[in-house]
């Protein structure tokens, strides 16, 4: 018998050929990646005042004058100025770090803000409204005010309101202001190592405006419109930061260091909904992400202060050997006021307030001298069992 026809196999497809993986070598490799809006000369003709030589407030202007800009730091000493402008270097904070040539300091307020087309506020929140007043009208409200982002985040213990509520009452309704937020050590932003923050505006625009001039090979910028998610967080991070750093002076270990955090974000969380605050801005950078930097990194000031104080020294001891401010300080003794009224006799620790909010409480009553730490984690345990919320 003949063999019956055999059906030819189909032609094998050929092998796409590999293309070679993409470089990561360099910043002209990453802006052929990511498409930038930002044209080189306009950047460069375009002005931008840092309001702050602390370390935050240096690694913003550092940030923004490696993208481009021309910066000026307006700083409160005119030997800090000086040494800036001399040595490109600055005589507080980073001083291993060379600065850039096309950042500039000075402490006029007044020519520092003539031209500046945004102005970045890096001042601690008690003393943001000093600042302010300070500058002599030069950040008054006007018909044609320049934009601002904040980079602090805390309760004004003088007045009891956010900076999304200070700001506008001393610059005026009428100006743009977004707020900055996430966990970003100053000193990795220094060290140009990747970070992610989110930049928050009632005027979402400009909160994209702002990420086009701030992201750059190593700093990623989100956007958001939750103006008090974003605050509220920032601010009360800050505190649990404390506690976290009280159970590690304590000796407690990791369990109770990852419950106190885990319960302290609960209460970040139920504070930020009831006062408006969209959940998911709560779990993105600025909610979650800089609660667990601020609790657990080594450079964080408040874990620092926490960690302290578990060790056994006083506030004062603590306040007076430290360079820069731990915001969380004054921000618990605000929150204890603002949460705790209604108290039995005026007495905050005797409001609804106190039970709802243990954490958040004991950290105030502990930096007010009423507990030890090891009090405040003994009253934590004994609180009676309930149902997770």
């Amino acid at each position: 018998r003949a063999a019956p026809p055999q059906t030819p196999l189909p032609a094998r497809p050929r092998p796409r050929p590999r293309l070679a993986p993409p470089t990561c070598t360099g910043v002209e490799n990453w802006f052929q990646r990511i498409a930038i809006r930002r044209d080189p000369a306009a950047v460069a003709a375009t002005k931008i005042v840092v309001c702050g030589g602390g370390s935050f407030g240096t690694a913003m202007a550092v940030l923004l004058a490696n993208n481009g800009y021309k910066v000026e730091m307006l700083v409160r000493k005119e030997w800090v100025a000086e040494e800036i402008n001399s040595t490109h270097r600055s005589p507080r904070v980073f001083t291993e770090f060379l600065l850039p040539e096309n950042l500039h300091a000075t402490t006029d307020p007044v020519g520092a803000f003539d031209g500046a087309e945004l102005i970045v506020l890096a001042i601690p929140v008690q003393e943001t409204r000093a600042f302010i007043e300070a500058t002599g009208g030069a950040l008054a409200p006007c018909k044609k005010p320049v934009p601002i982002l904040c980079t602090s985040k805390g309760i004004e213990i003088s007045s009891m309101k956010l900076m999304c509520n200070v700001l506008p009452e001393l610059t005026g309704k009428n100006r743009d202001i977004a707020f900055l937020s996430g966990p970003s050590f100053a000193k990795e932003m220094m060290q140009e190592l990747p970070t992610g923050v989110v930049v928050a505006a009632k005027n979402l625009k400009y909160a994209e405006h702002l990420a086009d001039m701030l992201v750059s090979p190593y700093f990623k910028v989100f956007t958001s419109k939750d103006v008090i998610g974003l605050e509220v967080a920032g601010a009360v991070k800050n505190v649990v930061a404390i506690a976290a750093g009280m159970s590690e002076g304590l000796g407690l270990g990791t369990n109770a260091m990852a419950a106190l955090v885990t319960r302290g974000c609960s209460e970040v969380r139920r504070l930020s909904i009831e006062m408006g605050a969209n959940p998911v801005t709560l779990s993105g950078l600025s909610g979650v992400g800089d609660t667990f930097l601020t609790c657990f990194g080594p450079l964080s000031r408040n874990r620092t202060v926490g960690v302290r104080l578990g060790r056994g020294e006083s506030l004062e001891e603590i306040l007076l050997s430290s360079r820069e401010v731990a915001e969380g300080v004054p921000t618990a003794k605000a929150l204890v006021k603002w949460l705790g009224k209604g108290g039995k006799h005026d007495n905050p620790y005797a409001s609804r307030g106190c039970v709802k909010y243990p954490i958040l409480f004991g950290v105030a009553a502990v930096l007010e001298g009423r507990i030890t730490p090891r009090e405040g984690m003994n009253n934590l345990l004994a609180m009676p069992p309930k149902q997770e919320d």
